[in-house]
């Protein structure tokens, strides 16, 4: 059925009325409705995906990708999502190249088994954004240029024909929950924007199995993890930029003057899943296969290693249908394609059976509703989800994501040879609207990878909270006890890798971490903006605010590689944190390459543990950092 979102656009709801629910209770998955079928080579993905092959006129693609990119500018907080794919082929020329721009909620990808089925010539691009709408002022800036996504494809950059600065590269400038996978580019890329007002900070990022001719400017990105790729060279560093598996990486042994961190192999990896048509015209799925010890991009002896599954063997989910009907397909052994789009969820989407994928298209968005749990993952090796953003909504949730059940029996359920692995999984609390949950994701299993996420409790928003006084600066006050967010990430299980932890804002310790065996490769965290006072940032024990990242106390071994926590208290200057991190002083437990810094406003006594000098605003945009903890 339909509903009104909160900004006027109409969206369908996902959701289970008292008859459905009955319903569902009262017939198993054999008496219901046969599965609709698909079409190998035409499925249905709904009306948010742009589909282009080479007999396309370019001046209708040109033509859409404009109209699109207009639309997208601006909309941060919109509830439009967008997929634009290429099928096989080559577009734009020497005399004439293809030349886009990539806004919010959109994802720009290859349909080819390989990056170079798909050849581009031109530039696909994210400038700064003028918040202002004036161009050339002091507002233009890439810090909210949050969530798209471009993969599978060769690029050669062209960008002749624009003015003379934009001439000069393909430009990208981005911050979190933004991807760029499984492309090979020849030429200049930069990813930050030196045109438009620039340059000015940006706060992204990844990269990863892409290969690159030229090496990439950093210029001004705080932060950046680039995983298993391969390039000449890289240019400079800011605050914390990570390379794991990297042919060409910088070397990291004058850290922090530059603070690079450099792993030459990355523990654990599996690339994400792709969908492509073969030679027949099929739609497929390509799951890459988990791997250890890599390093290089996965595809430079042929097709990407994995298994091949075909779009029949997809329930193709839109919005509107109910949550009954995609864990009817689950349990009849489909897999989940969510097709762009916002899904309200008042129950949960339940993943059970092994090695089952869920791939998101063009951001698609599922919002809690009721204090519903989204989604929920067995303990079970090898299922995949991919590609999906998930909302709180009003009513405050226990969990956004639940990976294993609490208290399971995750040894023996879990495979290391197989994990269970989220590939660009978002979570979002508050912005958009009013949102609320104890905690966004929660990992139970063991063998877990956590390849690329941003759990982003929002500093910022379209919610209409008043403004000034009592209210706090940008509302921040009502903020605060508004959109409650406790707790971004809890590890409970052994042996998990994240290859990109991105957590902020939380209300208490942004990630927890009590596993044993953990590995984090970059680790990028903001306090929160909003606590009114300091007695609302202390915690029951007295000790003065909540560690960006805390391991347990009786965890005996992690390890952590190139980790930063920053600190902009804006609605209460005066806030004090004690430490950036917390970790048991155990022989086991290792960070490497840590920092903390002030953004201008609030202090951080100390980077871990009482070691590492204070931050306070007298020192805004100059880290701390500790190059090991303990000291060798």
């Amino acid at each position: 059925m339909s509903v009104p979102s909160s900004r006027g656009r109409p969206r369908r709801a996902l959701a289970l009325g008292a008859a459905a629910a009955v319903l569902l209770t009262g017939v198993g998955a054999a008496q219901a409705s046969p599965p609709d079928q698909v079409d190998p080579f035409d499925p249905d993905l709904g009306p948010n995906v742009m589909v282009f092959d080479p007999s396309t006129p370019q001046a209708e693609i040109e033509t859409a990708l404009d109209e699109l990119a207009e639309q997208q500018t601006d909309a941060e907080m919109s509830t439009d999502r967008y997929s634009v794919l290429f099928k096989p082929g080559s577009y734009g020329s020497a005399e004439d190249p293809l030349q886009a721009r990539v806004g919010y909620y959109t994802e720009v990808a290859g349909l080819g088994a390989s990056p170079g089925d798909v050849d581009v010539r031109g530039a696909i691009e994210v400038y700064n954004r003028c918040l202002n709408n004036i161009p050339g002022s002091s507002n233009c800036i890439a810090l909210v240029n949050f969530w798209r996504t471009l993969s599978n494809l060769h690029l050669t950059i062209d960008s002749s024909g624009q003015d003379g600065c934009r001439a000069s590269a393909n430009f990208w400038a981005v911050s979190q929950a933004v991807s760029m996978r499984r492309l090979d580019v020849d030429g200049f890329l930069s990813l930050m924007d030196y045109c438009t007002d620039g340059p000015h900070y940006a706060s992204g990022g990844f990269i990863a199995d892409s290969r690159f001719d030229t090496p990439p400017l950093n210029g001004s990105q705080q932060q950046w993890l680039t995983r298993n790729s391969e390039m000449p060279a890289w240019s400079n560093a800011v605050w914390n930029q990570v390379f794991s598996g990297v042919v060409g990486a910088p070397d990291d042994s004058e850290f922090p003057s530059p603070p690079y961190t450099t792993l030459d192999e990355t523990p654990v990896s599996r690339e994400k899943p792709y969908l492509f048509v073969d030679d027949d015209g099929r739609w497929n799925v390509r799951v890459p296969a988990a791997q250890t010890g890599t390093r290089g991009v996965s595809w430079a002896d042929g097709m990407t290693e994995g298994r091949t599954i075909g779009i029949e063997d997809f329930f193709i989910a839109q919005p509107g249908d109910s949550v009954r009907e995609i864990n009817t397909n689950l349990a009849r052994g489909k897999h989940l394609l969510l097709t762009p789009g916002v899904y309200d969820v008042a129950e949960t989407i339940e993943v059970k059976r092994p090695d089952t994928v869920v791939l998101g298209m063009g951001h698609a968005t599922l919002t809690a509703v009721d204090g519903a749990t989204p989604m929920r993952v067995a303990d079970v090796p090898g299922a995949v989800v991919a590609g999906v953003t998930i909302d709180a909504g009003e009513t405050e949730s226990e969990l956004l994501l639940q990976v294993g059940k609490e208290n399971g029996d995750h040894e023996n359920r879990t495979d290391p040879a197989n994990p269970t692995t989220l590939s660009d999984v978002y979570f979002r609390v508050g912005g958009p609207h009013v949102g609320s949950t104890d905690t966004a994701l929660e990992v139970n299993s063991d063998n877990v990878l956590i390849d690329h996420t941003w759990v982003w409790r929002g500093d910022h928003g379209v919610e209409g909270f008043p403004t000034g006084g009592e209210n706090g600066v940008n509302g921040d006050t009502v903020r605060w006890n508004t959109n409650i967010g406790r707790t971004g990430v809890r590890i409970n299980g052994d042996d998990v890798t994240a290859t990109g932890l991105f957590v902020e804002h939380f209300q208490e310790f942004n990630t927890v971490w009590n596993g044993e065996r953990g590995t984090t490769v970059l680790y990028q965290n903001e306090l929160p903006y909003d606590p009114p006072t300091q007695a609302d940032w202390t915690r029951p024990d007295g000790t003065l605010g909540y560690a960006g990242y805390k391991v347990a106390d009786d965890v005996t071994e992690h390890t952590l590689h190139g980790g930063g926590v920053y600190v902009f208290n804006q609605n209460n200057p005066d806030i004090v944190t004690e430490n950036g991190f917390e970790v048991p002083d155990a022989p086991g437990v290792k960070l490497h390459h840590i920092m903390t810094v002030n953004l201008s406003a609030g202090t951080i006594n100390h980077v871990v543990n009482g070691v590492g000098d204070a931050v306070p605003p007298s020192t805004v945009g100059v880290p701390e950092y500790l190059v090991e903890y303990p000291a060798p």
